[in-house]
């Protein structure tokens, strides 16, 4: 018997292993959410908000390397859609996007809800198309998901209202030829690589998630070369704890000293499957070495000297046949100096961290002091929350982090030991992507334990897909920095020596919030609670919400902050003091 092309393309779906595909209902949808309905081994995951589905399928494609899926239907449902493909598409997430459409016989007379997809989808998807005929398929939806898994980015499939219902003349299965293929760099390029490294006395890595694959290879490299390892932050999943004596955290904004001078100290930089883009943070005037599977991504960011295409893991091999074990020209081992210096550096600042952790910081004298400054109301610091997390999670939990502050303190506190996993909007930047994400991972596994460090303003701004937690009996854990505030853009707005406006977030009890929703939820003030209150959280079954009262003027200090920012945080804190209590946002 002929099958209808929703048919044919769930079939195909669960024929690749997908087990959920995330949305919200519509008319344009009924065909296939219906043959989803009847269909073991999928899994309908209805939404409250297309863009809260699009960020769950792009967690899960980006925790197992397959295939997201997700639906919108037609018009305001597809266009709902698109933040989160774009932090898919930036995050080189393989996606799936079916968008409902229009009856066909309708399409470009401005119907009712119509929007051209193939318009509004072409700056973020690898591949777009409406199906306009059943015997279109299978081979239009074979192109869409090898374009996404091949190009590892989002696909957008358009079918018409009137068209999931119709039946195919020649039907067939779908079939996809999924194999990626290993690619190495051209050997004389390996070879002037291993002759740079050889002649350097101090070579510092770079190293990016594209390196993941290739833990104990980039190890060896390291350690052949006496060479720090500054890491990303989505490579801290992959480098961080487990015995790697080598790593020295992050650099840019939400970094530490350590990996800045790390960068600064070098004769010859080593990029390892990375794109990291924040060209301020690069040292200026070195040798160069950038390795990478793109070809386009090479030089981008800064001058590189040798650009090697392929895959980390088989380059770094090819390095280390290649290289000799001290620098060219000299009878002794290599020196470890800069290596060493760059470990002092990086355990000096976490032992500060570390302090400023402690919950009973206020209470001493510097704590005191400090305070009085920028912690009058006595709220928890958002470094004691996040290192008690840090403590109590399970060396095997995914984190999600919202973006701002959430990350920063994620960043700095919590290990990515053991088999940890941490995802985030780390490419697009979006807000309110933490909630969401975790929604996508725990649906992979109801047992792992999910984290999610989210900000206020980003779990406000999707605050109804708590309820599909809820729904679906989500074990979630979410951890609220309740700062009451936009905390990055106030630093921003500081730093530039501008006064805070237009941050301040009149925010409710979120745990009662929870509450009503069916959510456990605790609300915490003191410091001294702040253990007990993260343990309570990680024993309870079932989703919770951990509302804690952070403190809004907590400064994270950047890696190497400048004099210009220092003299504008100053005049931005002079112009807060001056301002009438009564302005909107007053103190």
């Amino acid at each position: 018997m002929a099958r209808t092309v929703a048919q044919v393309i769930v079939d195909a779906l669960s024929e690749l292993g997908v087990r959920h595909v995330f949305g919200v209902v519509g008319d344009a949808l009924n065909p296939l959410t219906d043959a989803i309905r009847t269909t073991d081994g999928l899994e309908w995951v209805g939404c409250r908000h297309e863009e809260a589905a699009a960020f769950a399928a792009s967690a899960q494609s980006q925790l197992t390397g397959t295939l997201g899926v997700c639906m919108g239907t037609v018009g305001p449902g597809s266009v709902h859609l698109l933040n989160g493909l774009y932090d898919a598409a930036k995050s080189h997430a393989p996606v799936l996007a079916i968008a409902g459409q229009v009856p066909l016989s309708e399409v470009g007379s401005d119907y009712f809800q119509e929007v051209d997809n193939d318009a509004l989808f072409s700056d973020v998807a690898v591949f777009r198309a409406t199906v306009t005929s059943p015997d279109q398929l299978p081979q239009m939806l074979e192109t869409a998901v090898r374009h996404a898994l091949g190009r590892k980015g989002v696909a957008v499939l358009t079918v018409p209202g009137d068209l999931g219902e119709r039946e195919l003349t020649a039907d067939r299965p779908a079939r996809f030829s999924l194999n990626a293929p290993l690619s190495r760099p051209d050997e004389s390029a390996v070879a002037r690589a291993a002759e740079l490294l050889d002649r350097s006395e101090r070579v510092t890595l770079l190293v990016g998630e594209g390196a993941r694959g290739a833990r104990q290879d980039v190890l060896a490299l390291a350690d052949r070369l006496a060479a720090p390892m500054v890491l990303t932050l989505k490579a801290k999943a992959g480098f961080e704890g487990d015995a790697n004596p080598f790593q020295v955290g992050q650099t840019g904004l939400i970094g530490n000293p350590a990996a800045a001078r790390a960068l600064q100290d070098a004769d010859t930089l080593l990029m390892l499957g990375t794109d990291f883009p924040y060209r301020d943070w690069y040292p200026e005037g070195r040798t160069v070495i950038q390795v990478d599977t793109e070809a386009v991504h090479i030089g981008r960011r800064v001058p590189v000297e040798v650009g090697l295409v392929g895959d980390t893991g088989a380059t770094v091999r090819d390095l280390l046949d290649r290289l000799t074990a001290a620098p060219a020209g000299t009878g002794d081992a290599r020196d470890r100096s800069h290596l060493e210096k760059a470990r002092e550096r990086f355990d000096r600042w976490r032992a500060g961290q570390a302090r400023l952790a402690d919950p009973s910081h206020d209470k001493g004298v510097v704590g005191r002091i400090r305070s009085a400054l920028d912690n009058r109301a006595h709220d928890i610091r958002p470094e004691t929350l996040a290192a008690a997390v840090d403590r109590l999670a399970a060396d095997d939990a995914v984190f999600t982090s919202d973006t701002g502050m959430a990350t920063v303190w994620l960043s700095r506190f919590v290990e990515m030991r053991g088999g940890r996993r941490l995802i985030g909007s780390y490419n697009l930047g979006s807000m309110a992507n933490a909630m969401p994400q975790a929604l996508g991972a725990q649906f992979l596994d109801r047992e792992r334990q999910v984290v999610a460090f989210c900000g206020d303003g980003g779990l406000s701004m999707l605050l109804g897909d708590l309820m599909t937690l809820k729904t679906y009996r989500l074990p979630v854990k979410l951890v609220l920095f309740d700062n009451r505030r936009l905390g990055m853009v106030k630093l921003e707005q500081e730093q530039a020596g501008l006064p805070e406006f237009g941050t301040v977030l009149d925010n409710p009890d979120f745990a009662a919030v929870a509450e009503a929703m069916g959510i456990t939820g605790i609300r915490v003030t003191d410091p001294a609670d702040v253990q007990g209150a993260v343990e309570r959280a990680f024993r309870t079954p079932g989703p919770v919400l951990l509302d804690v009262l952070t403190n809004p003027d907590e400064i994270a200090v950047p890696a190497e902050p400048t004099v210009e920012q220092g003299w504008g945080f100053a005049l931005a804190k002079v112009k807060e003091v001056v301002r009438s209590h009564g302005e909107p946002g007053g103190n």
